[in-house]
């Protein structure tokens, strides 16, 4: 009996000095507009060395992702590139409109291969972007659904190309991917923000469009209806703070708020 319980008690021991597993890390789910990724990883990645909390994003077009949280994607914090799509989570009450607020601002730009022989374009009233494609086409986000390309589709609508520019595009899930479309030569043009023209080496800037030609292009945040997660509000919280401001204009974006702090 006695040899029983010194084994017992030797057995307590052992597992009591065994090393322990550590807590789990608090992590945060963020879905973002496609545009937003190497800009919001820096300024995720700034946000989780200061509260140890760990930033996992998902990457998308603005249109995926509002449909994805409406199935009931375990989303914490909805970053969308432009008003509509927040405003679509917002009347299905996928958001908490509390916490809403517009944090960035954008530009719609004319890009080229970093080797075409277009250098500057002049965009304006009468604008022939259809006649400038030659026999290729002209890379654009779905005009139907992504911000980008809805943008897009706007503005040439309003500088009279898009009847001749409509059957020449070569529409893409998203942003990024149209502006892979012309990095690897496969478009002469394509449209997309200029935050996205300024990370790819293998594109250049050939024109901007004017500003009255589309509606300001717009980045409106909320946290999720469907979050219980306390570091959303401090994930949001952040991204009002002057380290945020810094990161975002350093790839091009506008800061649209005062920051905090």
């Amino acid at each position: 009996m006695f040899v029983r319980l010194l084994a017992v008690l030797g057995l307590f021991g052992a597992l009591a000095a065994a090393p322990q597993p550590a807590a789990a890390q608090q992590s945060l789910t963020v879905f973002a507009a496609a545009s937003l990724k190497n800009a919001l990883d820096d300024a995720s990645a700034a946000f989780s060395k200061a509260t140890g909390v760990k930033v996992v994003a998902s990457y998308e077009a603005s249109s995926a992702l509002a449909k994805q949280i409406e199935q009931g994607a375990p989303a914490d914090v909805f970053i969308s590139a432009d008003l509509a799509w927040m405003d679509y989570t917002s009347a299905h009450k996928l958001i908490k409109p509390d916490t809403r607020f517009n944090l960035l601002g954008n530009r719609l730009v004319l890009i080229a291969p970093k080797d075409s022989k277009l250098d500057h374009v002049a965009i304006a009233k009468g604008f022939d972007i259809a006649t400038l494609a030659g026999d290729g086409r002209i890379a654009v986000a779905d005009v139907k659904a992504v911000p980008a390309g809805r943008y897009a589709k706007t503005a040439l609508t309003s500088l009279g190309a898009w009847a001749a520019a409509e059957p020449k595009l070569a529409q893409a899930e998203n942003v990024r991917a149209t502006l892979a479309f012309v990095a690897r030569n496969e478009t002469p043009l394509g449209i997309v923000y200029a935050t996205d023209a300024k990370i790819e080496p293998k594109v250049k800037i050939v024109g901007e469009f004017p500003d009255d030609a589309y509606p300001p292009v717009t980045y409106p945040v909320a946290e999720t209806s469907a979050s219980k997660n306390a570091a959303a509000a401090r994930y949001l919280a952040f991204l009002r703070t002057g380290a945020a401001k810094a990161v975002f204009e350093k790839y091009g974006f506008s800061y649209l708020i005062k920051p905090v702090s």
